[in-house]
């Protein structure tokens, strides 16, 4: 496996933001239920950390090549997610930090 294979990349929010407007983009919360059911970006999918492994990556994602947006509350869990999508072979994974800090819409 390339080093590139296995790695991720850090955006902005800004930058996130813009990456949601295009088609395909797949956002992924990996906080807990409670935490996505208080408030949430427009669009994510709840996909706690402590769930993702290989199986289930592949079956929430099942295209490899496409771009993935990891957020959580401060950008703790995002980081291991996105790490661990990496490993598991997704091509573009994007990781931008905590809903805290989110200055955009929630809902």
């Amino acid at each position: 496996m390339s080093e590139k294979a296995s790695s991720y990349r850090s955006i902005s929010q800004e930058q996130a933001r813009q990456m949601m407007e295009q088609p395909g983009v797949f956002v992924l919360d990996v906080r807990e239920q409670d935490e996505y059911d208080s408030g949430h970006i427009p669009g994510a999918v709840l996909f706690p950390l402590g769930t993702i492994n290989r199986e289930s990556a592949e079956r929430k994602i099942p295209d490899k090549n496409t771009a993935v947006l990891v957020y959580c509350r401060s950008g703790n869990r995002s980081r291991s997610a996105a790490h661990r999508l990496a490993q598991f072979g997704y091509e573009r994974v994007y990781e931008f930090g905590g809903i805290n800090t989110w200055p955009y819409e929630v809902e």
